[in-house]
């Protein structure tokens, strides 16, 4: 029989330690700063359940010889080295659609933000200059109905954008998503067109895709020169899809109408980028995800993953490397200690 069972939380005041200590656990929670905060933390644990900074390294996970699986919070999992993980035989969970319904909302204010010109209407209403800007500020605003609509990455987020944008009568939406089938795309109302068609003709272009080597930068200057004059861009997704050097400049010299961002290639935000100075860059410090009732499901669904692998009686909610469980298979053969004495929970993974 293994010894009894660690886990150590990051700290929140919304972590369900009283899941852990129901499931048996011994449970620590500790403030992490620094990597070196974090090997102090997971240093004797066989899970931990952390936020998105600091990273889950190399480092740390080679540190931390005991722990088996790492259960991040929200959907992303480019916090933690997968390559690592993977290697070391240590599961990367998330929790596919905890926030679904909060990135699309403000992905879709986002676009109205800058439709409407609501910020520069608040801004000179706010100076006392109610009469001497409003005819400037109308003079700004536009619809989405009439419009063309491109969505980059057609996962969930991306489809309940599409069910949002959609009930304000756009003339078409387009995706970009080479994962996904035009069957199901068909399902939303939605037409499947490459990227450079995606680009070329749309008025209105949100990105939900994921952080990978293949969507890195996949926004930049010879793509971005494909967009309209006038068309505006949102991103709610990762900060590395975009070239934000590259935006800087087409915003600049207004090769692009404006942009709406959530998320930055540096986070948080350098106070020297030069997107916070263009007063066509409207900026959100990565809140996309967040509301009252994410912020209390999540961690349940968080526990949940550690549970089920350690006490091996399911598989986590999201698996983001899933090649680990050969690697598990086969330290298992070999004696490696990191799982000794531990159930196999792969049987109930692939149910």
């Amino acid at each position: 029989m293994v010894k009894k069972i660690k886990v150590a939380l990051q700290y929140s005041p919304h972590n369900r330690a009283d899941l852990f200590e129901k499931a048996g656990f011994q449970v620590v929670e500790g403030v992490c700063k620094t990597e070196s905060d974090m090997i102090e933390l997971f240093k004797d644990s066989d899970g931990a359940q952390v936020s998105t900074i600091p990273l889950t390294s190399k480092r740390v996970l080679e540190e931390c010889k005991r722990l088996k699986v790492v259960s991040r919070m929200g959907v992303g999992v480019d916090s933690i080295d997968l390559d690592a993980a993977t290697e070391l035989g240590v599961l990367a969970c998330n929790v596919p659609g905890v926030n679904t319904v909060e990135v699309a909302e403000h992905a879709m204010s986002m676009l109205l933000l800058m439709t409407r010109a609501l910020h520069e209407s608040v801004a000179s209403t706010r100076q006392g200059r109610w009469l001497e800007d409003r005819l400037v500020t109308l003079n700004k605003v536009r619809r989405v109905a009439a419009h063309k609509v491109g969505i980059i990455g057609f996962g969930n987020i991306g489809r309940s954008f599409a069910n949002r944008v959609r009930a304000f009568g756009p003339y078409m939406i387009m995706a970009f998503d080479p994962y996904v089938p035009q069957s199901t795309a068909d399902l939303y109302g939605v037409k499947l067109v490459s990227l450079e068609e995606l680009l070329r003709e749309s008025d209105y272009v949100s990105i939900h895709c994921s952080a990978t080597e293949e969507t890195h930068h996949l926004i930049n200057k010879n793509t971005l020169s494909l967009m309209k004059k006038d068309a505006l861009l949102v991103n709610t997704s990762r900060g590395s899809v975009v070239d934000g050097a590259a935006l800087a400049d087409v915003l600049k010299s207004k090769k692009i109408g404006a942009a709406a961002l959530d998320v930055t290639e540096l986070e948080p935000t350098d106070s020297a980028d030069p997107l916070l100075d263009l007063e066509n860059c409207y900026i959100t410090p990565h809140c996309a995800g967040y509301s009252p009732l994410f912020l209390e499901e999540c961690p349940i669904l968080q526990a949940e993953n550690i549970i089920r692998v350690l006490s091996g009686t399911g598989g986590p909610h999201g698996l983001a490397n899933p090649e680990v469980i050969k690697t598990i298979a086969l330290m298992r053969q070999n004696g490696d200690s990191r799982w000794e004495g531990f159930k196999d929970f792969s049987i109930a993974l692939a149910v």
